[in-house]
């Protein structure tokens, strides 16, 4: 398959039961309304997937039943998170042996590479897979920033294509855009700060929210896109309330909650998360209520 980094992809929840296996039902549920939605690409296994309580077998599971339900019209990605450089090597082996289209890479987890050692990481990987790779930079969650110099070594790696920009410095997309034009594609990744970054040149959105609302996170991207940008505000507004779920310790939570409103989730997560309990949920819950009882009627955006 022909990978273009650009349009929605989201960052999946993962679907368990009460009784913690996985839901495969209703994982393929939500995978059909982002596919029914226009979404570009499917990312599996990141933050929102729980990824670092996944077995490799629940991995496999999960790229499979993706990969069912897509039928290659879209691109699966899967997040590559481990603690050495031989086990990522070996995730990103078997992710293509699963059959997904590209990778996602975060740095080394746990141990705080340097700027040489994350390097030399990612580029171990790059050199034992054939799969287009982005890399997730973002070091506000995981403490250790790609720096432009540290793109421009990773640039000798053709199959490193992408970064998902997290930062959460805006001007970042336009430096990586001044520095490397089109020879490396942005995908932003902060919800709070998507249709900022899709008008400073971003190719497109790793999603959150898109997991509840994936009508909604479509059509702001295509409405940008065709320059329709007074329409797009519109829905930006209206969403930012619920994009502001996603940068939260407790996002995972937060987004699987939203899912239950739009009957595409439950609230099960893996221990040690737990559902959300309190005032804390409460608030999650008036957020989700009051955005649903105002929740805009969409323009034509697939025939724009």
């Amino acid at each position: 398959m022909t990978f273009n980094w650009e349009g929605v992809m989201p960052a999946v929840t993962t679907k368990f039961t009460k009784n913690d296996t996985l839901d495969i039902a209703l994982f393929q549920t939500n995978i059909n309304a982002q596919l029914n939605a226009g979404v570009h690409g499917i990312v599996l296994g990141g933050t929102l997937g729980e990824a670092s309580t996944l077995q490799e077998s629940e991995k496999k599971a999960l790229t499979n039943a993706a990969l069912e339900v897509v039928e290659n019209k879209i691109p699966v990605l899967m997040n590559i998170a481990e603690q050495s450089t031989k086990s990522a090597i070996y995730a990103a082996k078997q992710a293509q042996i699963d059959g997904v289209s590209g990778l996602m890479m975060l740095p080394p987890m746990r141990y705080k590479a340097c700027d040489v050692e994350t390097v030399t990481y990612f580029k171990e990987v790059a050199k034992n897979t054939d799969l287009p790779i982005m890399i997730y930079n973002n070091p506000v969650d995981y403490k250790i920033e790609v720096t432009l110099d540290m793109f421009e070594d990773l640039m000798t790696c053709n199959n490193i294509q992408a970064v998902k920009e997290s930062t959460r410095d805006i001007s970042n997309v336009t430096k990586i855009i001044n520095r490397f034009g089109n020879r490396l594609k942005i995908m932003t990744g902060v919800d709070t700060l998507a249709l900022e970054s899709l008008l400073m040149g971003a190719n497109g959105w790793i999603a959150g929210l898109v997991c509840a609302f994936p009508a909604e996170t479509v059509a702001i991207y295509e409405l940008q896109k065709a320059g329709k940008i007074k329409e797009a505000l519109e829905i930006y507004r209206w969403f930012l309330p619920l994009l502001e779920l996603d940068i939260h310790p407790k996002l995972v939570q937060n987004i699987k909650l939203a899912e239950t409103y739009t009957n595409i989730g439950t609230e099960f997560v893996r221990a040690p998360r737990l559902p959300l309990i309190g005032d804390e949920r409460k608030k999650v819950i008036e957020i989700i209520e009051t955005s649903l009882q105002n929740r805009p009627i969409l323009p034509d955006y697939k025939n724009l």
